[in-house]
Protein backbone atom coordinates (compact mmCIF):
# COMPACT_ATOMS: atom_id res chain seq x y z
CA UNK A 1 0.00 0.00 0.00
CA UNK A 2 1.46 3.35 -1.08
CA UNK A 3 1.11 6.31 1.29
CA UNK A 4 0.11 9.80 0.18
CA UNK A 5 3.22 11.92 0.60
CA UNK A 6 2.69 15.64 1.27
CA UNK A 7 2.65 18.25 0.08
CA UNK A 8 0.49 17.38 -2.90
CA UNK A 9 1.20 19.70 -5.83
CA UNK A 10 -1.74 20.00 -8.24
CA UNK A 11 -0.80 21.62 -11.55
CA UNK A 12 -3.91 22.99 -13.22
CA UNK A 13 -5.67 23.35 -9.88
CA UNK A 14 -8.37 25.73 -11.13
CA UNK A 15 -9.80 23.05 -13.44
CA UNK A 16 -12.84 21.05 -12.37
CA UNK A 17 -10.77 17.89 -11.89
CA UNK A 18 -8.04 19.88 -10.12
CA UNK A 19 -10.55 21.27 -7.64
CA UNK A 20 -12.06 17.83 -7.01
CA UNK A 21 -8.60 16.39 -6.43
CA UNK A 22 -7.76 19.14 -3.95
CA UNK A 23 -10.80 18.24 -1.86
CA UNK A 24 -10.13 14.49 -2.09
CA UNK A 25 -6.53 14.87 -0.94
CA UNK A 26 -7.47 17.39 1.76
CA UNK A 27 -10.15 15.02 3.05
CA UNK A 28 -7.39 12.46 3.53
CA UNK A 29 -5.22 14.88 5.49
CA UNK A 30 -2.71 15.98 2.84
CA UNK A 31 -1.28 19.49 2.66
CA UNK A 32 -1.62 21.16 -0.74
CA UNK A 33 0.15 23.41 -3.22
CA UNK A 34 -2.27 24.58 -5.90
CA UNK A 35 -0.75 25.90 -9.12
CA UNK A 36 -2.75 27.76 -11.75
CA UNK A 37 -2.24 30.41 -14.43
CA UNK A 38 -4.74 32.77 -12.81
CA UNK A 39 -3.94 32.29 -9.17
CA UNK A 40 -6.62 34.72 -7.96
CA UNK A 41 -9.25 32.18 -9.02
CA UNK A 42 -8.01 29.88 -6.28
CA UNK A 43 -8.79 32.21 -3.35
CA UNK A 44 -12.32 30.81 -2.80
CA UNK A 45 -10.90 27.28 -3.06
CA UNK A 46 -8.32 27.95 -0.37
CA UNK A 47 -11.01 29.25 1.98
CA UNK A 48 -13.28 26.30 1.19
CA UNK A 49 -10.50 23.75 1.77
CA UNK A 50 -9.71 25.32 5.14
CA UNK A 51 -13.36 25.52 6.17
CA UNK A 52 -14.40 22.02 5.08
CA UNK A 53 -11.25 20.03 5.80
CA UNK A 54 -8.99 22.23 7.92
CA UNK A 55 -6.46 21.81 5.12
CA UNK A 56 -3.08 23.50 4.90
CA UNK A 57 -3.02 24.86 1.36
CA UNK A 58 -1.35 27.61 -0.61
CA UNK A 59 -1.72 28.86 -4.17
CA UNK A 60 1.11 29.49 -6.63
CA UNK A 61 0.93 31.25 -9.99
CA UNK A 62 2.14 29.23 -12.97
CA UNK A 63 1.68 29.68 -16.69
CA UNK A 64 2.94 26.26 -17.69
CA UNK A 65 3.41 27.34 -21.33
CA UNK A 66 5.98 29.98 -20.35
CA UNK A 67 9.50 28.46 -19.94
CA UNK A 68 10.60 31.36 -17.72
CA UNK A 69 7.60 30.89 -15.43
CA UNK A 70 8.24 27.17 -15.23
CA UNK A 71 11.80 27.82 -14.11
CA UNK A 72 10.76 30.50 -11.60
CA UNK A 73 8.12 28.14 -10.25
CA UNK A 74 10.69 25.39 -9.68
CA UNK A 75 13.08 27.80 -8.00
CA UNK A 76 10.30 29.10 -5.75
CA UNK A 77 9.21 25.72 -4.41
CA UNK A 78 9.98 25.56 -0.69
CA UNK A 79 10.34 21.79 -0.79
CA UNK A 80 10.16 18.88 -3.18
CA UNK A 81 6.50 17.83 -3.40
CA UNK A 82 5.59 14.39 -2.12
CA UNK A 83 2.93 13.96 -4.79
CA UNK A 84 2.57 15.79 -8.11
CA UNK A 85 -0.58 15.65 -10.21
CA UNK A 86 -0.66 17.26 -13.66
CA UNK A 87 -4.23 18.07 -14.63
CA UNK A 88 -3.26 20.46 -17.41
CA UNK A 89 -5.25 20.00 -20.59
CA UNK A 90 -6.80 21.75 -23.57
CA UNK A 91 -9.33 20.00 -25.79
CA UNK A 92 -9.25 22.73 -28.42
CA UNK A 93 -11.10 22.56 -31.72
CA UNK A 94 -10.08 19.92 -34.25
CA UNK A 95 -11.24 21.90 -37.30
CA UNK A 96 -9.42 25.00 -36.11
CA UNK A 97 -6.27 22.98 -35.46
CA UNK A 98 -6.42 21.52 -38.98
CA UNK A 99 -6.52 25.01 -40.49
CA UNK A 100 -4.35 27.00 -38.07
CA UNK A 101 -0.87 25.79 -37.06
CA UNK A 102 -0.94 28.07 -34.01
CA UNK A 103 -4.14 26.45 -32.73
CA UNK A 104 -2.56 23.02 -33.24
CA UNK A 105 0.64 24.10 -31.47
CA UNK A 106 -1.33 25.35 -28.47
CA UNK A 107 -3.10 22.00 -28.11
CA UNK A 108 0.15 20.07 -28.43
CA UNK A 109 2.14 22.22 -26.03
CA UNK A 110 -0.61 22.36 -23.40
CA UNK A 111 -1.34 18.64 -23.39
CA UNK A 112 2.17 17.26 -23.86
CA UNK A 113 5.24 19.46 -24.23
CA UNK A 114 4.86 21.82 -21.27
CA UNK A 115 3.60 19.25 -18.72
CA UNK A 116 6.29 16.77 -19.74
CA UNK A 117 9.07 19.32 -19.34
CA UNK A 118 7.85 20.38 -15.90
CA UNK A 119 7.31 16.82 -14.69
CA UNK A 120 10.80 15.91 -15.93
CA UNK A 121 12.33 18.56 -13.70
CA UNK A 122 10.26 17.50 -10.71
CA UNK A 123 11.05 13.83 -11.37
CA UNK A 124 14.77 14.58 -11.12
CA UNK A 125 14.29 16.06 -7.65
CA UNK A 126 12.09 13.21 -6.50
CA UNK A 127 14.57 10.68 -7.81
CA UNK A 128 17.38 12.31 -5.81
CA UNK A 129 15.21 12.10 -2.68
CA UNK A 130 14.16 8.52 -3.46
CA UNK A 131 10.44 8.95 -2.80
CA UNK A 132 7.31 10.45 -4.30
CA UNK A 133 4.44 10.00 -6.72
CA UNK A 134 3.90 11.57 -10.13
CA UNK A 135 0.43 11.38 -11.66
CA UNK A 136 -0.30 12.53 -15.20
CA UNK A 137 -3.82 12.97 -16.56
CA UNK A 138 -3.70 11.75 -20.15
CA UNK A 139 -6.75 10.53 -22.10
CA UNK A 140 -8.25 7.56 -23.90
CA UNK A 141 -7.95 9.80 -26.96
CA UNK A 142 -4.24 8.98 -27.00
CA UNK A 143 -4.80 5.26 -27.50
CA UNK A 144 -5.40 5.62 -31.25
CA UNK A 145 -5.54 8.62 -33.56
CA UNK A 146 -9.10 9.31 -34.67
CA UNK A 147 -10.32 11.72 -37.33
CA UNK A 148 -12.50 13.73 -34.96
CA UNK A 149 -9.74 14.70 -32.48
CA UNK A 150 -6.36 13.52 -33.72
CA UNK A 151 -4.47 16.71 -32.81
CA UNK A 152 -5.57 16.48 -29.19
CA UNK A 153 -5.21 12.69 -29.30
CA UNK A 154 -1.67 12.86 -30.67
CA UNK A 155 -0.62 15.17 -27.84
CA UNK A 156 -2.15 12.85 -25.24
CA UNK A 157 -0.46 9.88 -26.94
CA UNK A 158 2.86 11.65 -26.55
CA UNK A 159 2.14 12.38 -22.90
CA UNK A 160 1.16 8.75 -22.30
CA UNK A 161 4.42 7.56 -23.87
CA UNK A 162 6.38 10.09 -21.80
CA UNK A 163 4.81 8.86 -18.56
CA UNK A 164 5.49 5.25 -19.54
CA UNK A 165 9.14 6.00 -20.16
CA UNK A 166 9.42 8.02 -16.97
CA UNK A 167 7.88 5.16 -15.00
CA UNK A 168 10.39 2.74 -16.54
CA UNK A 169 13.28 5.09 -15.79
CA UNK A 170 12.28 5.59 -12.14
CA UNK A 171 11.43 1.96 -11.41
CA UNK A 172 13.28 0.91 -8.29
CA UNK A 173 14.05 4.50 -7.23
CA UNK A 174 11.10 4.95 -4.89
CA UNK A 175 9.08 7.14 -7.26
CA UNK A 176 5.65 5.94 -8.39
CA UNK A 177 4.50 7.18 -11.82
CA UNK A 178 0.84 6.73 -12.69
CA UNK A 179 -0.91 7.37 -16.00
CA UNK A 180 -4.60 8.27 -15.83
CA UNK A 181 -6.74 7.82 -18.94
CA UNK A 182 -10.20 9.32 -18.47
CA UNK A 183 -12.89 8.92 -21.07
CA UNK A 184 -15.64 11.53 -21.03
CA UNK A 185 -15.70 13.78 -17.95
CA UNK A 186 -18.44 16.32 -17.26
CA UNK A 187 -16.35 19.50 -16.95
CA UNK A 188 -16.33 23.03 -18.31
CA UNK A 189 -14.00 21.78 -21.07
CA UNK A 190 -16.63 19.33 -22.36
CA UNK A 191 -19.66 21.56 -21.80
CA UNK A 192 -21.82 21.65 -24.90
CA UNK A 193 -20.67 18.24 -26.14
CA UNK A 194 -23.18 15.40 -26.40
CA UNK A 195 -21.75 12.82 -23.99
CA UNK A 196 -23.08 9.37 -23.18
CA UNK A 197 -24.18 9.29 -19.55
CA UNK A 198 -23.03 5.67 -19.24
CA UNK A 199 -19.52 6.65 -20.35
CA UNK A 200 -19.19 9.98 -18.53
CA UNK A 201 -17.60 10.42 -15.11
CA UNK A 202 -17.91 13.38 -12.74
CA UNK A 203 -14.81 15.24 -11.51
CA UNK A 204 -15.47 13.86 -8.01
CA UNK A 205 -15.48 10.30 -9.39
CA UNK A 206 -12.21 10.95 -11.21
CA UNK A 207 -10.57 12.35 -8.09
CA UNK A 208 -11.62 9.46 -5.88
CA UNK A 209 -10.45 6.82 -8.37
CA UNK A 210 -7.10 8.56 -8.80
CA UNK A 211 -6.32 8.79 -5.10
CA UNK A 212 -7.42 5.22 -4.43
CA UNK A 213 -5.29 4.00 -7.36
CA UNK A 214 -2.32 5.91 -5.99
CA UNK A 215 -2.75 4.24 -2.60
CA UNK A 216 -2.98 0.86 -4.32
CA UNK A 217 0.26 1.44 -6.22
CA UNK A 218 -1.38 1.29 -9.66
CA UNK A 219 0.48 2.33 -12.81
CA UNK A 220 -2.11 2.82 -15.59
CA UNK A 221 -5.80 3.37 -14.95
CA UNK A 222 -8.85 4.06 -17.11
CA UNK A 223 -11.78 6.17 -15.86
CA UNK A 224 -14.37 4.78 -16.19
CA UNK A 225 -12.96 1.23 -16.24
CA UNK A 226 -15.20 0.22 -19.18
CA UNK A 227 -13.09 2.51 -21.39
CA UNK A 228 -10.26 -0.03 -21.18
CA UNK A 229 -12.36 -2.54 -23.16
CA UNK A 230 -13.71 0.11 -25.54
CA UNK A 231 -10.24 1.34 -26.42
CA UNK A 232 -8.92 -2.21 -26.74
CA UNK A 233 -11.54 -2.87 -29.42
CA UNK A 234 -10.70 0.40 -31.19
CA UNK A 235 -6.96 -0.36 -31.11
CA UNK A 236 -7.52 -3.83 -32.57
CA UNK A 237 -9.61 -2.67 -35.53
CA UNK A 238 -7.76 -3.32 -38.81
CA UNK A 239 -6.62 -0.09 -40.44
CA UNK A 240 -8.77 -0.45 -43.62
CA UNK A 241 -11.90 -0.80 -41.45
CA UNK A 242 -10.80 1.93 -39.04
CA UNK A 243 -10.24 4.44 -41.86
CA UNK A 244 -13.85 4.07 -43.00
CA UNK A 245 -15.33 4.73 -39.57
CA UNK A 246 -14.43 8.41 -39.05
CA UNK A 247 -15.05 8.20 -35.30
Amino acid sequence: MTAILSPVLIIGASSDIGRALAHEYARRGASLVLAARRVERLDPDLRDLLHRHGATARAVELDILDPAEREAFLVGLNEVPGTVVSVVGLLGDQKAAEADPEAARMIMETNYVAPALLLSALANRMSERGAGTIIGISSVAGDRGRATNYVYGSAKAGFTAFLSGLRNRLAGRGVQVMTVKPGFVATRMTRGLKLSKALTASPDQVAKVIVEAQLAGRTVIYILGRWRLIMLVIRLLPEPIFMRMKI
